[in-house]
Protein backbone atom coordinates (compact mmCIF):
# COMPACT_ATOMS: atom_id res chain seq x y z
CA UNK A 1 0.00 0.00 0.00
CA UNK A 2 2.92 2.15 -0.45
CA UNK A 3 2.28 4.58 -3.16
CA UNK A 4 4.06 7.59 -4.03
CA UNK A 5 1.04 9.61 -2.64
CA UNK A 6 1.16 8.23 0.79
CA UNK A 7 4.88 8.73 1.32
CA UNK A 8 3.74 12.34 0.12
CA UNK A 9 4.11 14.47 3.15
CA UNK A 10 1.99 17.48 1.88
CA UNK A 11 -0.47 14.96 0.96
CA UNK A 12 -0.58 14.12 4.74
CA UNK A 13 -0.87 17.77 5.53
CA UNK A 14 -3.09 18.73 3.82
CA UNK A 15 -5.42 16.40 5.53
CA UNK A 16 -4.03 18.25 8.59
CA UNK A 17 -5.52 21.29 7.45
CA UNK A 18 -8.82 20.00 7.13
CA UNK A 19 -8.61 19.29 10.53
CA UNK A 20 -7.77 22.39 11.45
CA UNK A 21 -10.90 23.57 10.62
CA UNK A 22 -12.84 20.88 13.19
CA UNK A 23 -11.00 23.57 15.47
CA UNK A 24 -11.51 26.41 13.78
CA UNK A 25 -15.27 25.95 13.55
CA UNK A 26 -15.46 25.16 17.60
CA UNK A 27 -14.03 28.72 18.01
CA UNK A 28 -10.40 27.14 18.85
CA UNK A 29 -7.15 28.16 16.99
CA UNK A 30 -6.96 26.39 13.92
CA UNK A 31 -4.37 23.11 14.43
CA UNK A 32 -4.71 20.09 13.37
CA UNK A 33 -2.89 16.69 13.31
CA UNK A 34 -2.82 13.27 12.71
CA UNK A 35 -0.67 10.42 12.98
CA UNK A 36 0.34 8.12 9.97
CA UNK A 37 2.04 4.19 10.62
CA UNK A 38 2.92 2.14 7.44
CA UNK A 39 0.67 4.57 4.78
CA UNK A 40 -2.52 4.98 7.63
CA UNK A 41 -3.91 7.54 9.24
CA UNK A 42 -3.80 6.09 12.53
CA UNK A 43 -4.55 9.03 14.92
CA UNK A 44 -6.80 12.70 14.25
CA UNK A 45 -6.57 15.51 16.54
CA UNK A 46 -7.49 19.34 16.49
CA UNK A 47 -7.12 21.86 19.02
CA UNK A 48 -9.71 21.76 21.64
CA UNK A 49 -8.51 23.55 25.26
CA UNK A 50 -11.53 25.77 25.15
CA UNK A 51 -14.34 24.14 24.25
CA UNK A 52 -13.07 20.82 26.09
CA UNK A 53 -11.54 22.80 29.45
CA UNK A 54 -8.72 21.10 29.18
CA UNK A 55 -5.25 22.63 28.70
CA UNK A 56 -3.50 19.64 27.16
CA UNK A 57 -5.95 19.29 24.64
CA UNK A 58 -3.56 20.53 21.75
CA UNK A 59 -4.34 18.60 18.35
CA UNK A 60 -1.05 16.93 18.87
CA UNK A 61 -1.71 15.40 22.16
CA UNK A 62 -5.38 14.50 20.94
CA UNK A 63 -3.49 12.98 17.48
CA UNK A 64 -1.25 10.91 20.34
CA UNK A 65 -4.08 9.73 22.01
CA UNK A 66 -6.29 8.34 19.11
CA UNK A 67 -3.43 6.86 17.53
CA UNK A 68 -2.33 4.96 21.15
CA UNK A 69 -5.79 3.55 21.39
CA UNK A 70 -6.08 2.54 17.86
CA UNK A 71 -2.50 0.97 17.75
CA UNK A 72 -3.13 -0.56 21.39
CA UNK A 73 0.02 0.68 22.83
CA UNK A 74 1.35 4.49 24.13
CA UNK A 75 4.50 3.83 22.23
CA UNK A 76 3.95 4.61 18.47
CA UNK A 77 7.65 3.97 16.80
CA UNK A 78 7.91 3.94 13.28
CA UNK A 79 5.15 6.32 12.97
CA UNK A 80 4.92 9.83 12.02
CA UNK A 81 3.20 13.07 13.19
CA UNK A 82 1.69 15.55 11.06
CA UNK A 83 0.85 19.46 12.48
CA UNK A 84 0.29 22.41 11.16
CA UNK A 85 2.03 24.33 13.76
CA UNK A 86 5.42 23.96 15.41
CA UNK A 87 4.53 22.09 18.24
CA UNK A 88 5.20 23.90 22.29
CA UNK A 89 6.80 22.65 24.86
CA UNK A 90 4.05 20.52 25.96
CA UNK A 91 3.18 18.81 22.77
CA UNK A 92 7.25 17.87 22.11
CA UNK A 93 7.42 16.00 25.54
CA UNK A 94 4.85 14.05 24.37
CA UNK A 95 6.00 13.48 20.79
CA UNK A 96 9.09 12.29 22.13
CA UNK A 97 7.53 10.14 24.81
CA UNK A 98 5.24 8.21 22.53
CA UNK A 99 8.22 7.62 20.48
CA UNK A 100 7.19 9.27 17.44
CA UNK A 101 9.63 8.34 14.58
CA UNK A 102 8.96 11.62 12.47
CA UNK A 103 7.97 15.10 13.00
CA UNK A 104 6.55 17.24 10.22
CA UNK A 105 4.90 20.44 10.74
CA UNK A 106 3.68 23.39 9.02
CA UNK A 107 4.26 26.67 10.22
CA UNK A 108 6.84 28.27 12.42
CA UNK A 109 5.17 29.26 15.98
CA UNK A 110 7.77 32.29 16.58
CA UNK A 111 6.38 32.78 20.09
CA UNK A 112 6.18 29.11 22.01
CA UNK A 113 7.35 26.84 18.87
CA UNK A 114 10.42 24.50 20.60
CA UNK A 115 11.27 22.34 17.46
CA UNK A 116 12.98 25.81 15.82
CA UNK A 117 11.82 28.97 16.67
CA UNK A 118 12.50 29.38 20.66
CA UNK A 119 14.53 26.02 21.28
CA UNK A 120 15.46 23.01 19.85
CA UNK A 121 14.21 20.93 22.23
CA UNK A 122 14.16 17.42 20.17
CA UNK A 123 17.52 17.57 20.48
CA UNK A 124 18.14 17.75 23.90
CA UNK A 125 20.67 15.69 25.59
CA UNK A 126 18.67 14.04 28.21
CA UNK A 127 16.41 13.04 25.62
CA UNK A 128 16.34 9.53 25.41
CA UNK A 129 14.72 9.13 22.03
CA UNK A 130 15.14 11.04 19.18
CA UNK A 131 12.90 12.37 16.82
CA UNK A 132 13.85 13.40 13.07
CA UNK A 133 11.70 16.37 12.26
CA UNK A 134 10.77 18.38 8.99
CA UNK A 135 9.61 21.66 9.25
CA UNK A 136 7.81 24.13 6.67
CA UNK A 137 5.56 21.62 4.62
CA UNK A 138 2.00 23.54 2.51
CA UNK A 139 3.48 26.93 5.67
CA UNK A 140 2.39 29.49 3.72
CA UNK A 141 -1.34 27.05 3.93
CA UNK A 142 -0.74 26.45 7.30
CA UNK A 143 0.06 29.71 8.42
CA UNK A 144 -2.24 31.42 6.40
CA UNK A 145 -4.93 29.89 7.98
CA UNK A 146 -3.81 30.81 11.68
CA UNK A 147 -3.65 34.33 10.52
CA UNK A 148 -7.15 34.39 9.20
CA UNK A 149 -8.45 32.89 12.22
CA UNK A 150 -6.47 36.10 14.49
CA UNK A 151 -7.65 38.53 11.84
CA UNK A 152 -11.10 37.18 12.27
CA UNK A 153 -10.84 37.47 15.94
CA UNK A 154 -9.49 41.02 15.85
CA UNK A 155 -12.38 42.41 13.47
CA UNK A 156 -14.64 40.41 15.78
CA UNK A 157 -13.18 42.41 19.20
CA UNK A 158 -13.33 45.32 17.41
CA UNK A 159 -17.47 44.97 16.21
CA UNK A 160 -18.29 44.05 19.63
CA UNK A 161 -16.19 46.94 21.42
CA UNK A 162 -18.02 49.51 18.65
CA UNK A 163 -21.39 48.06 19.43
CA UNK A 164 -20.66 48.83 23.06
CA UNK A 165 -19.77 52.51 22.52
CA UNK A 166 -23.09 52.96 20.60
Amino acid sequence: MSTPELNNDEYWMAQALELAEKAAQLGEVPVGALVVLEGEVVGRGWNHPISGHDPTAHAEIAALRDAARQVGNYRLVEADLYVTIEPCTMCSGAIVHARIRRLVYGAVEPKSGVVESRSRILEAPWFNHRVSWVGGVLAEQCSGRISRFFAQRREQKRLQKQQQQQ
